[in-house]
């Protein structure tokens, strides 16, 4: 019996909670040509929204109603505003998906995960790891549109207060703080997404299944959000809420819908995360 359990002992020095560490994972996923494309495409989406307006004219020009697009040349922080409202229904789901889905499918894809797996990185480990780093890129996603939104209209339109489409103006100061609070919020609606590549990541080989399978399904929720024969039920569809931080850019800060929408995406991407972690452990690796 003692000769069985000392042939099972770990070699010397090894400890399963330093493998694969996070700044490992971080360059490897910081490499990738799609990494790079994606950050680049946001980064340019300010551009191309400048070089609209300045084609097409003032925004809102043709119509009485004011909303939150026609105040985008008012300043840098109605721009960068502007630039979050056109991004977060799709262009920010697109790289949440492929940071998540891409992370675990394109390993099995490569023929590398078992590799990793016989390292020996333990399976959590190694989900934590690739679920950690997907986390920091989509941050750094959320954050790169606006910050860049903010410079390209301040250069544009000049600094100055956020004007509201209801009227009155905020501050620079307080204009900050609420952008950090929308740019928090769209973070945490995009957790679902999130979970839901993470999850498919860890049942495909394919990424790209992974990737279009949750953004497939959130825009099924998005169109499911449209059908109000649904009722109240639709208040259990996390797109329902999506918009809810708009309730950070009025007069006076509402967060009864963020707080309902950061429940309901919470809850969604905890359930899909376990099951992630659930699967993979007693999943079959062969690639």
């Amino acid at each position: 019996m003692s000769t069985l359990a000392e042939s099972r002992e770990v070699a010397p020095g090894y400890r399963p909670g330093r493998t694969l560490p996070l700044r490992v994972e971080l360059v490897r996923q910081l490499k990738r040509r799609r990494t790079l494309v994606m950050f680049g495409m946001l980064a340019a989406l300010p551009v191309v929204l400048l070089i609209a307006f300045q084609v097409g004219g003032t925004p809102g020009g043709n119509n009485n109603r004011v909303n939150l697009m026609d105040t985008a040349t008012v300043s840098g922080a109605n721009f960068a505003a502007v630039n979050l409202f056109a991004a977060a229904g799709f262009l920010l789901v697109i790289p949440v998906a492929l940071f998540f889905g891409d992370t675990i499918a394109s390993e099995a894809n490569w023929s590398s995960l078992r590799y990793l797996l016989a390292a020996p990185v333990p399976r959590a480990r190694l989900l934590w790891s690739k679920l950690v780093v997907a986390l920091g890129l989509s941050l750094a996603a959320m954050v790169l549109l606006p910050v860049v939104a903010l410079v390209v209209g301040t250069v544009a339109y000049g600094w100055g207060p956020l004007q509201l489409p209801v009227g009155g103006a905020l501050s620079t100061g307080t204009a900050a703080q609420r952008l950090a609070i929308v740019v928090a919020y769209v973070f945490v609606s995009q957790l679902v997404t999130a979970a839901l590549a993470f999850w498919l990541s860890t049942r495909t080989d394919a990424p790209l299944g992974a990737v279009g399978g949750a953004v497939g399904l959130t825009i099924v929720g998005q169109v499911l959000d449209e059908v109000t024969a649904l009722g109240d039920w639709r208040d259990f569809v996390p797109a329902h809420w999506l918009y809810a931080w708009t309730d950070a850019v009025q007069p006076q800060l509402e967060w009864g819908r963020m707080i309902q929408g950061t429940a309901i995406s919470v809850t969604y991407a905890l359930v899909l995360f376990a099951l992630a972690f659930r699967g993979f452990a007693r999943k079959d690796i062969v690639s």
